[in-house]
C-alpha cells in the first residue's frame, strides 16, 4: 500500500471534483466531453498535489469511474491515504500561548485528527478564537479576537457561505523605522471550525494569515 500522502484540504478538493464529474455524467453529455472533463479534473488534482509517485497517480485517477458506486468506493478508498493532523497535548498548547494564564483548552479526546487542516476552538467568555496549524512541519498557533455575533457570509478560509465571525489578530511584524508598530489582520472565518475543515480545499490563505500574524 502507498504511504499516506493526502492532506485534508486535498481530500475535500478531490471530493468536489468527484461531485462535479458525477453531476456532469447525468447530463447526457457526449462521451468525448465527459472524458475531457475527467482529464481536466485529474489535471487539477495533480496540480494541487505535486510530486506524487506513479502509484499515487494511479490511486488518484478518476478517469475510469462510471457508476455512483464506483465514485463512492473511490472516495472511501482515499480515506486510507489521509495524513492525520499531528497529535498535540494540553501542555504543548499552553506553551504556545504563555501569556494567557487562563487559557481555555479544547477537549482533545473529542478531536478527530483524521480530517483536520487546522485545529481551532472558541473561548466565548473572552471572545477569543485559537488556531493551530502545521506550518512547515512545526505546529504553531495564533490567538484572535472574534465578534460575538456571527452572520451569514463567505468564510475567508474555506470560501463557502455559512455562519461566520469577524476575527482579528495582531501581527508581530514590525516596521524597521518604528519598532512599536503593530497592525491588526482582519478576516471572516467560520464560527464552527469543524464545518470549515470539511469544506476547505486550499490552505494557502490560512498559511499567509499565520505567517503574517507571527511575523515570519
Amino acid at each position: 500500500m502507498a504511504d499516506k500522502f493526502l492532506k485534508n484540504e486535498h481530500y475535500n478538493f478531490i471530493k468536489k471534483q468527484v461531485l462535479f464529474i458525477k453531476d456532469s455524467s447525468k447530463k447526457n453529455l457526449p462521451t468525448s466531453v465527459l472524458t475531457s472533463l475527467k482529464d481536466l479534473s485529474n489535471a487539477k488534482i495533480l496540480d494541487l498535489i505535486p510530486n506524487v509517485s506513479l502509484e499515487q497517480q494511479k490511486i488518484l485517477d478518476l478517469s475510469v469511474l462510471k457508476t455512483d458506486e464506483e465514485y463512492q468506493q473511490y472516495i472511501q478508498h482515499l480515506n486510507e491515504f489521509l495524513l492525520p493532523f499531528p497529535e498535540i497535548t494540553e501542555q504543548k498548547l499552553k506553551k504556545m500561548f504563555p501569556k494567557n494564564k487562563k487559557l481555555k483548552l479544547p477537549d482533545l479526546l473529542k478531536v478527530d485528527h483524521s480530517q483536520l487542516t487546522y485545529l481551532s476552538w472558541n473561548d466565548l467568555r473572552s471572545n477569543r478564537k485559537y488556531i493551530i496549524y502545521d506550518l512547515d512541519g512545526e505546529l504553531v498557533g495564533i490567538e484572535c479576537k472574534v465578534s460575538s455575533t456571527p452572520k451569514k457570509n463567505i468564510c475567508s478560509l474555506c470560501k463557502c457561505t455559512g455562519e461566520v465571525s469577524y476575527f482579528s489578530a495582531v501581527t508581530k511584524a514590525k516596521k524597521s523605522n518604528n519598532p512599536d508598530y503593530f497592525r491588526s489582520i482582519g478576516n471572516l472565518i467560520c464560527k464552527d471550525s469543524g464545518e470549515c475543515n470539511k469544506k476547505i480545499t486550499n490552505s494557502l490563505y490560512l498559511e499567509n494569515i499565520i505567517r503574517e500574524t507571527l511575523g515570519m
